[in-house]
């Protein structure tokens, strides 16, 4: 099946409402029977029938059956947030007892479940740099039953090999994770590579325009009936149908709007690289990035997401280029028309909490679809105080 098949036709069955063109929103939180037959059958498979919208509902099944084509595993279930999917992608395979193995600098919602809220009923976690495999077999021990896995994470662009993360779980019996919000499905499959769990905050790309907060979670058809009949159902975290058709509406121009922050990333950075101001560019296809060829033989492109650390003498300079920022909108998240920044010298002084393990000087951009030169001229005028 073609990436456009799935984007545009699959699970869109149009004679079943008015031939329209654009998939309905079944706002309905609840589905009636026509007999106790139908009842009966519903209620022992809840995942495959409309009961009840917490459930299963048509507009997020429509949703569900393109995310997991996109990602290549059998069925997917979506979720209010991306912190949602991934806590019930962890949930559901540790108790009380266990351990996890996570890469050292994953998203902060995720840094936040593994460190604080899971170690409350007793299950630990190691973080280790996950660039060298070996680090990660190290780590594993007797109880470990979860690996999870960011790569490239979103700040640095670290990167794991998925396939040999994927041999070294599977051969002691543990579970991996992994987020592909950096790449998107259409850059990076990490289940082609062996991966049991593939999740995303579906609010970047996958949405696409800023107005949905959304969580997926990929994996294989068994998998996803044990996290819906316990941690879906049971938490309650579900994705309402008006945002699965806007996240549906997104899809359809993915492809187009990741290839356009693609092209526009790498524009803006062959401008900066050679800019006296600048000290350092984090990319994964960049030629100074270390793991380069990792990166390239696992995914496809990179999208709009790149770093860089400015040379300048003073945090007091570096506040003022942020404030000179014109073009780039000083927020979180990614993935919509907006390009943005992320300036780590926002995160010192912040009261209660710790300072980031990244210099202030340090910043992360966004590439939104906005004419590539124009955000260049911004990025060049702002620079001039640094």
């Amino acid at each position: 099946m073609t990436l456009s098949d799935i984007l545009t036709h699959l699970g869109e069955t149009r004679e079943a409402y008015f031939s329209a063109v654009a998939p309905p929103i079944i706002q309905s939180s609840n589905f009636a029977f026509s007999d106790l037959a139908s009842w009966r059958a519903a209620f022992a498979d809840e995942l495959s029938h409309h009961v009840y919208t917490r459930g299963n509902n048509p507009t997020t099944a429509i949703l569900r059956q393109k995310l997991a084509a996109l990602e290549g595993t059998e069925d997917c279930l979506v979720f209010a947030s991306g912190a949602g999917a991934i806590a019930a992608a962890v949930l559901s395979n540790v108790q009380a007892g266990d351990h996890v193995v996570c890469q050292q600098h994953p998203y902060s919602w995720t840094s936040a479940l593994l460190r604080k809220f899971l170690p409350r009923f007793g299950i630990g976690c190691t973080f280790v740099d996950g660039t060298q495999v070996a680090n990660i077999a190290a780590a594993f021990r007797p109880n470990t039953r979860v690996l999870y896995l960011e790569s490239p994470n979103t700040m640095t662009f670290e990167c794991q090999d998925l396939a040999a993360c994927a041999d070294l779980a599977r051969s002691r019996g543990v579970i991996t994770i992994a987020d592909n919000s950096y790449c998107s499905p259409i850059y990076q499959n990490p289940a082609a590579f062996g991966i049991d769990i593939v999740v995303h905050s579906g609010t970047k790309y996958l949405n696409g325009h800023s107005d949905v907060v959304v969580g997926v979670l990929c994996a294989s058809r068994a998998m996803v009936r044990r996290i819906f009949e316990s941690e879906l159902m049971t938490l309650g975290g579900i994705l309402g149908p008006h945002d699965a058709a806007l996240v549906l509406r997104g899809l359809r121009t993915l492809p187009l709007r990741i290839a356009c922050s693609d092209a526009s990333a790498r524009f803006l950075i062959e401008k900066l690289e050679h800019h006296p101001k600048v000290e350092r560019i984090w990319y994964p296809f960049h030629t100074s990035f270390p793991q380069r060829e990792l990166a390239m033989r696992q995914m496809r492109g990179c999208g709009g997401l790149f770093s860089v650390q400015f040379r300048t003498p003073s945090m007091e300079r570096m506040e003022a280029f942020v404030h000179r920022l014109r073009r780039f909108l000083l927020a979180v998240s990614w993935g919509g028309y907006e390009s943005l920044v992320v300036p780590m010298v926002g995160f010192y002084g912040i009261p209660g909490r710790d300072e980031p393990h990244l210099p202030w000087s340090f910043c992360r951009f966004y590439v939104g679809l906005e004419d590539p030169q124009w955000l260049w001229e911004d990025l060049e005028q702002a620079m001039e105080v640094l």
